[in-house]
């Protein structure tokens, strides 16, 4: 299933096995003395560490103004993983010129996010908690200098929002406030829920701004609090029509058929187009969300297009009269990677890009017949043009893997977060003519001094012929003709692909193993995204089988090469990516020496009677409903092939999930500890979802993973590492713990 992104993962207790004899091992898989050797002392500081990924900034969102000079963007600051302050990142809010002359608006422990200019470029928007907050605020900031004001507050919180051109009204989404009667219920310890029955739905409201001073709403600075206290005077007829004029306009709630989630107004200011699902529901999200088109004025629906499938992102022309849209090809297309061009009354008028065997996944209009996008191919990403009528043209860009656009009002500049296999997230400033790119941004200049291993794209020929491709990371310090033991890092979705950027994180292994010595490879197996609709439903109706032979077929083709010793092979992943490597530890344990799975799959039946998302398995993974299939579903299922099992296994959890049911790892812990035959170990993440969030638990995690690599595929193996780890925290005496030690 779809893994969150690395921003959320992006989602502890351990139970010991007992001791485990070398005999219960096969012969071909008994880990040896590790043939490279860990990082000298003396080497130390060059190479990336646990410590180094644990503190890496990156930037999460960037948006470049409307003249185009200058980009406001967000910086993740993670928190430190042995402080007591444990949570997620703060956020900073910075502002950075073409010139790369950056200056921070805004620092401190606080998050914000969904930043956005007002029209004419004087302030910059953003939701936030701040102060005294109880709910996600719309705050607003001067660029020039100030103090950001809160602009809006709603009793249900602002999920997102969108300007209007004339700078007096903004649309957003939000939801009602909670009924007295249910907090009175909940403060007398009712604090039962009917599942699925009682999720409020996200509404789309309008709210009505002061007249205007300064073009943007900014000098009037909108608040929200009353007006402070004054001595009493005599009432008159006069004074209380007074009051009353000024008296500030609630939201107004729209009327539309389901929960809404995205939203964008034309540049004309009359029409609002809107992504609506049926009900909040994460499924009914991904499947069932349609694009309508709303007259602002009568606020009634005026358009909707009707095309089933998955939804993704869209954008107005300058002139109003179209959308760019990126949805499905049909209901069981796995991702929305297809560009339209759709009318302002909600009508499909072409595929822009009907041969397109990549992903598109973000536009921009340059102007009203030309549209700049970002397509995924293969590893790599690439930037191009098309017009309305369908004329391709390309754009030199070679910055990196690009992951998000923005463009100035003139379609002169763009603006784009990109990453490299030398670098995380970073703004970047692009031409929107030629495509040539300069970097503005260095959140973590100290990784200069770091020597990074070398990373590459590779392609291979699986047993039936097919191309397939992925990223490899050499080990550091490679040398021809040695051979190297090989972690597989298997992506989750199984709709997601792995890109040549950066590819170092709490659960991906990247430069940390091959700075000790690891080659880590990323297969994008069948059923991948990046190259087109036909490959990524090939994993359909068929859970398990060529898209995990794929695995194989990698760890083969490099054992082929030289690269990679057969009997020290290593998988992990996360979701779907966990799914493999539950696999890879049962059904395929013979071709496997250590496995790391994190919030996977080990019963299919199982897992989807406990997950939020059934009728996205039904359609785009599965395409067969299990009370259908009972007999097919068991044997997809890891739990089934059990006592196969004679790879060791490190199952990862958040005790939360609701993707992936937390009962899917104790499933298949509880099994291969009662059969004993296999050490295995079960962490839980207290209060982690689908895939973790905190810097404590991703610490612990990277931790752990990389521990359980090197102890079964450059160590002894055997019986299993201890399950305490020593995290380098202060004793009583003030003096720090060595790590491990």
């Amino acid at each position: 299933m779809r893994p969150r992104s690395e921003t959320a993962m992006h989602r502890p207790h351990a139970l010991i096995l007992a001791a485990i004899t070398l005999v219960a091992l096969p012969l071909a898989f008994l880990p040896t003395a590790a043939s490279a050797a860990k990082p000298k002392a003396g080497a130390a500081a060059d190479v990336l560490t646990p410590e180094d990924v644990a503190k890496l900034q990156r930037v999460r969102e960037a948006r470049i103004s409307p003249d185009g000079k200058r980009v406001a963007w967000v910086k993740s600051v993670p928190r430190p993983p042995k402080d007591k302050g444990d949570g997620t990142p703060w956020s900073e809010l910075h502002l950075v010129n073409r010139n790369g002359v950056d200056r921070a608006l805004i620092r401190g422990k606080q998050s914000l996010h969904h930043i956005q200019w007002t029209a004419n470029g004087s302030a910059i928007a953003f939701i936030a908690k701040r102060g005294k907050d109880k709910k996600p605020a719309l705050w607003m900031l001067p660029a020039d200098g100030g103090e950001a004001f809160k602009a809006l507050s709603h009793d249900g919180g602002i999920r997102a929002y969108a300007l209007h051109p004339d700078g007096k009204q903004v649309v957003f989404v939000g939801r009602d406030k909670a009924a007295e009667d249910e907090k009175k219920n909940k403060d007398h310890g009712f604090t039962q829920r009917v599942v699925e029955e009682q999720d409020k739905p996200w509404q789309v409201y309008i709210h009505e701004l002061k007249p205007q001073t300064g073009g943007d709403g900014v000098a009037d600075r909108v608040k929200q609090a009353e007006p402070p206290k004054t001595k009493k005077t005599k009432k008159t007829k006069k004074t209380k029509k007074a009051k009353a004029g000024k008296k500030r306009t609630k939201p107004y709630a729209f009327n539309l058929p389901g929960s809404a989630s995205s939203i964008a107004i034309s540049p004309n200011g009359k029409l609002l187009a809107v992504g609506v699902a049926p009900s909040p529901r994460i499924d009914d999200h991904y499947m069932e969300r349609r694009l309508h088109i709303v007259n602002l004025a009568s606020r009634k629906v005026v358009g909707k297009l009707n095309r089933k499938g998955k939804l993704g992102g869209f954008w107005w022309s300058p002139d109003s009269k179209h959308l760019a849209v990126i949805g499905a090809e049909d209901e069981h297309d796995p991702r929305a990677g297809r560009l339209w061009l759709v009318s302002a009354k909600g009508k499909l008028v072409r595929d822009l890009l009907p041969n397109y065997n990549e992903h598109v996944f973000k536009a921009a209009w340059r102007d009203n017949g030309t549209l700049i996008y970002v397509g995924s191919h293969k590893e790599e990403t690439e930037l191009d043009t098309v017009t309305t009528a369908g004329a391709k043209g390309k754009l030199k860009f070679s910055g990196g893997i690009i992951r998000t656009l923005t463009i100035s009002k003139d379609g002169a500049w763009l603006a784009s977060i990109v990453d490299s296999p030398a670098h995380p997230s970073e703004v970047y400033a692009i031409d929107g003519k030629s495509g040539g790119a300069k970097r503005l941004t260095d959140c973590n200049p100290w990784l200069a001094k770091k020597k990074l291993a070398e990373q590459s794209t590779v392609h291979f020929k699986a047993r039936d012929g097919l191309d397939i491709g992925g990223v490899l990371i050499r080990p550091r310090g490679y040398k021809a003709g040695k051979k190297y033991p090989l972690i597989l890092v298997v992506h989750g979705g199984p709709e997601a692909h792995i890109s040549n950027g950066w590819l170092s994180y709490y659960s991906y292994p990247g430069q940390v193993a091959a700075a000790r010595g690891f080659a880590v490879f990323h297969p994008n197996y069948r059923g991948s995204t990046g190259r087109g609709v036909k490959f990524s439903k090939m994993g359909q109706n068929d859970y398990a089988g060529g898209e995990f032979n794929d695995l194989v077929d990698a760890a083969k083709h490099f054992i082929g090469t030289g690269l990679a010793d057969g009997k020290r092979i290593g998988v992990t992943g996360g979701s779907y990516g966990g799914y493999a490597s539950a696999w890879a530890a049962t059904k395929l344990s013979k071709h496997f020496a250590a496995s790391v799975m994190f919030v996977g799959i080990s019963d299919q039946i199982s897992k989807f009677g406990t997950t939020d998302i059934p009728n996205e398995m039904y359609l785009v993974h599965s395409r067969r409903w299990p009370w259908k299939h009972w007999d097919y579903m068991r044997e997809r299922s890891p739990i089934y092939h059990v006592e196969k099992a004679r790879t060791p296994i490190l199952i990862l959890h958040g005790d939360r999930d609701t993707r992936v049911h937390p009962s899917q790892s104790m499933e298949l812990f509880r099994y291969l500890k009662t059969i004993g035959k296999v050490p295995v170990r079960l962490v839980l993440y207290k209060g982690e979802g689908h895939g973790n969030r905190r810097a404590s638990t991703r610490y612990d995690y990277n931790l752990r993973m990389l521990r359980w690599f090197e102890h079964y595929l450059q160590g002894k193996g055997g019986a299993k590492p201890p399950a305490r780890l020593n995290y380098g925290l202060a004793d009583e005496d003030g003096k720090k713990r060595k790590h491990g030690k």
